[in-house]
């Protein structure tokens, strides 16, 4: 008997309201879901990303056979995001098939955090409301290389 990937909201969400940009967001998320990759466990993801320009980029979880070089949806966003020359981030929006929102992976978090310690989280199944919440509530000490600095420029 296989387990399906369960989690409860952050104990800051589900007391606020969506707004219309949360809802661009989660779109933009949906309509990518059903391109997911994932053969083995069969756990649709997707993400959508806004930078600070507004631009959104979406992205699906790729699943690979040596599970760990499999890429979660929401990395896989920020990869978009970052080819596209956006590098700093204000909100993610995850969404699955299945009935509970989920949060973002510890790999993903961290990741997130380093793009937009603040950003705004909205989690999405298909069964219930969608919880929102923020980056620095789900990792409210993210490991920063460089604490001081604000973010890099994209300039190389």
């Amino acid at each position: 008997m296989t387990s399906k990937p369960t989690t409860t909201p952050p104990s800051s969400g589900g007391g606020e309201a969506l707004t219309q940009a949360d809802e661009e967001l989660l779109a933009a998320a949906r309509e990518v879901l059903p391109r997911a990759h994932c053969p083995y466990s069969g756990f649709r993801v997707g993400a959508a990303v806004r930078a600070q320009g507004g631009e959104i980029f979406a992205a699906v979880n790729v699943e690979s056979a040596s599970f760990g070089l499999t890429l979660c949806a929401e990395r896989a966003a920020i990869a978009a995001a970052v080819t596209a020359g956006a590098h700093q981030l204000v909100a993610v929006a995850v969404v699955t098939e299945g009935s509970e929102p989920v949060a973002p992976c510890g790999a993903c978090r961290q990741l997130l955090a380093e793009f937009g310690e603040r950003m705004r989280v909205i989690s999405a199944g298909s069964g219930t409301q969608p919880w929102v919440t923020t980056m620095d509530q789900l990792l409210p000490h993210p490991f920063l290389a460089c604490p001081d600095h604000e973010g890099d420029d994209g300039a190389s």
